[in-house]
């Protein structure tokens, strides 16, 4: 056993002796959310590119990892709505053996956990009512995250609506705030700003119709001063450029590039346009 199991209590005696296994780093990596809002200060942009483990095929990913180093993707995001395999760790030791592109987990729930990421998106989704992503799955992954070398980047998840019942509305059993209400979605952001929250992250879900509008991340990225990450019905280079010059700091691409791994090439060139 590599790590310590998200599902073990902090009373019993295996979490009180376990001693975190610091995996090795190919390649020492500064603080990823300095580096963030570093970038976000010179005004450059940070293309992502998201696996999810459960829908990947290894074979696809290699395709997929020797286009992000030819092309300079600067993130990887691992997660995903559901667990139904145990691929998240040889996903990771693949990505590891192959490239030092950081790898930030982006956790579907407190089970989607390892040490071998380099830092962790701890997502409370505020755009939603229900006190388990609020709150609740937090507290069972404390103790964990506590003892990990994981960075650990605490970042408000808005789910917006993206035309279509995406799987993580599902799962989270929460209504996205609606596309067209901004006033919504810049409030929420600034109530997860206030809070002390140093990411906001707007996401129409993983096979939404449509993306985050521009609109909305052109009124949130200039009520906030913190970094605002967009994912979710990004399909093309152009959806990648209008939103970046919309205000996104960060786009995140995960379906299209699962199709088509070739579409990394075209849309970390759309990226480069603003750096």
């Amino acid at each position: 056993m590599k790590y310590c199991s998200p599902k073990s209590s902090p009373s019993d005696s295996n979490f009180r002796i376990f001693k975190p296994i610091h995996t090795q780093r190919l390649n020492p990596l500064q603080n990823i959310y300095t580096s963030l809002t570093e970038s976000k200060k010179r005004g450059e942009k940070k293309f992502v590119v998201l696996f999810d483990p459960d829908k990947l095929r290894l074979k696809r990913m290699d395709q997929a990892l020797d286009l992000a180093m030819e092309c300079g993707v600067d993130y990887f995001f691992i997660g995903g709505s559901l667990v139904v395999n145990n691929m998240l760790d040889e996903v990771l030791i693949e990505i590891r053996e192959r490239c030092h592109i950081p790898m930030i987990l982006f956790p579907g729930s407190s089970f989607q956990l390892s040490y071998r990421a380099d830092a962790l998106l701890f997502l409370s989704l505020i755009s939603g009512r229900n006190p388990e992503l609020l709150i609740g799955q937090h507290v069972i992954s404390a103790p964990f995250l506590k003892m990990s070398p994981l960075e650990i980047i605490s970042t408000g998840y808005m789910l917006i609506d993206g035309g279509v019942q995406t799987s993580v509305q599902y799962m989270s059993n929460t209504y996205p705030i609606p596309a067209h209400k901004d006033d919504i979605a810049v409030c929420t952001a600034l109530a997860g700003e206030m809070l002390g929250l140093k990411l906001i992250y707007m996401d129409a879900g993983s096979g939404a119709k449509n993306p985050v509008p521009e609109s909305m991340i052109d009124s949130v990225s200039g009520a906030v001063s913190i970094p605002v990450i967009v994912g979710g019905g990004i399909r093309t280079p152009e959806n990648v450029a209008a939103n970046m010059r919309a205000g996104a700091d960060v786009v995140v691409v995960g379906n299209a590039i699962e199709k088509d791994p070739v579409l990394i090439r075209e849309m970390a060139a759309a990226a480069k346009e603003f750096n």
